[in-house]
């Protein structure tokens, strides 16, 4: 029997109604916010091609660690733009680097915020590329030690836990087995294990000066096309140690959250990338769209695929709402 008898439009009514049945919520503890770490000190500037996303000194990141607390946002993470850059990313490695100050700072001044950290080398190689490239070619298996350095010297800095985004083979086994040998077998690894070759990554590039110098990524990002290797990827990262996988971008590919989120079980992340954020930054500017009900609408899309976690430089304005407009 259906109509008259079934009227869907019962449960829609009234706010109350459609919060007692709402089947997805999002919540101030899905959000992860990115943050831009650079040398100097009093640093805050504003990256262009990215509206209200700042690159920031160690002193002026624990300001905004402070506020990400305030707001009841559980975690940052950070990457970083170091002072010099080489062929072989050293600085991303270094005890005293622009992002292991910046997680020692923060460590110092707030309390009750999980600080992760991007591990790549490409915004630390002067070619820009995530691996060391030997005779034109990103070189896997020489790129895997200088990686697991560098996320044991942002664990020995106090990072809470670290995010590997290179899309590197065995990268996760490596740094696990290191992390592990050095005694920090209770630091969890998020990995960026179905990072595609997208176009959605431009403002973040111009963020930490990392566009590649010749060629580009598609030898070990994944191509668009595909979504049974992002199950591949996601299981193979399982199997080396990694806790929580991430896919991204994250508008492109729910269908791949989806799939990842029913075939394997374990925590997902998706990141709605620098491209994804401009997108609807510039939208609102003109006004096509109305940004906070864009925003809410995007990260609960985002949920609904079956995310865990989100990363987004709209954390901060989500966290509001959410609090505002529960």
């Amino acid at each position: 029997m259906t109509f008259p008898f079934h009227r869907p439009r019962r449960l829609r009514e009234t706010e109350l109604l459609r919060r007692m049945v709402r089947e997805t919520r999002l919540s101030v503890d899905d959000l992860i916010y990115p943050l831009f770490a650079v040398p100097g000190e009093g640093v805050c500037d504003e990256i262009p091609s990215m509206p209200g996303v700042y690159r920031r000194s160690a002193d002026q990141l624990v300001l905004e660690a402070k506020e990400v607390r305030e707001l009841g946002i559980p975690a940052v993470i950070l990457f970083g733009t170091p002072e010099r850059k080489d062929p072989e990313g050293r600085e991303a490695y270094r005890e005293d680097g622009v992002v292991q100050r910046a997680v020692v700072a923060i460590k110092a001044q707030v309390d009750d915020l999980v600080v992760v950290t991007d591990v790549c080398l490409c915004a630390y190689t002067d070619h820009g590329h995530c691996g060391l490239v030997v005779e034109g070619r990103i070189d896997n298996d020489a790129t895997l030690e200088p990686l697991a350095a560098t996320a044991l010297s942002h664990v020995r800095a106090g990072a809470d836990m670290v995010a590997p985004s290179d899309m590197m083979d065995g990268r996760i086994l490596v740094i696990r087995e290191r992390l592990d040998e050095e005694g920090f077998e209770g630091v969890p690894i998020m990995s960026y294990a179905a990072k595609y070759a997208s176009a959605f990554y431009g403002p973040f590039r111009d963020a930490v000066h990392a566009a590649p110098s010749f060629g580009d990524r598609r030898s070990h990002q994944m191509d668009p096309p595909n979504s049974d290797e992002a199950v591949r990827e996601a299981a193979l990262d399982v199997e080396e140690g990694a806790d929580i996988v991430m896919v991204k971008p994250a508008l492109p590919y729910l269908d791949v959250i989806r799939r990842i989120k029913d075939e394997l079980n374990v925590p997902v992340a998706a990141f709605l990338v620098s491209g994804e954020y401009a997108m609807i930054k510039a939208a609102s500017a003109r006004g096509w769209l109305e940004e906070e009900r864009a925003v809410l609408e995007v990260l609960t899309g985002v949920r609904r695929a079956g995310a865990d976690l989100i990363l987004t430089y709209f954390a901060k304005d989500a966290a509001r709402t959410l609090r505002d407009h529960p």
